[in-house]
């Protein structure tokens, strides 16, 4: 079983920033790739930032220059900071991680999700 953690959210004006940590535990062996999605109110969930294990980091339009995703491997973590918040940015924020399990399978798991809101 792998438990992921989300936090870092909450309310900011429009120019502030957020730091998002998901950190997952339990029967973890490695994390492959790391992402966050975002499902804005009454919208679908998109894509916002990923970044495989090696690094590589690949971002939606709407976020490039203003969010950055990074990964702690020791700590089984990834972030994702995000400065100059727009309104439009107000959204529940979810992490999706690809997991090699200590059984040597791999499985995707969910955050719980955590509320950003950006008021004007």
């Amino acid at each position: 079983q792998v438990h992921l953690v989300e936090s870092g959210g909450g309310s900011v004006q429009a120019g502030g920033s957020l730091r998002l940590s998901c950190a997952a535990s339990g029967s973890v062996l490695r994390i492959n790739a790391m992402n966050w999605y975002r499902q804005p109110p009454g919208k679908q969930r998109e894509l916002v930032a990923s970044i495989t294990q090696g690094n590589s980091t690949n971002y939606a339009d709407s976020v490039k220059g203003r969010f950055t995703i990074s990964r702690d491997n020791a700590k089984n973590t990834v972030y994702l900071q995000m400065n100059s918040l727009k309104p439009e940015d107000t959204a529940v924020y979810y992490c999706y991680l690809t997991v090699l399990l200590i059984s040597y399978y791999v499985n995707d798991y969910w955050g719980q999700g955590t509320q950003v809101t950006v008021s004007s």
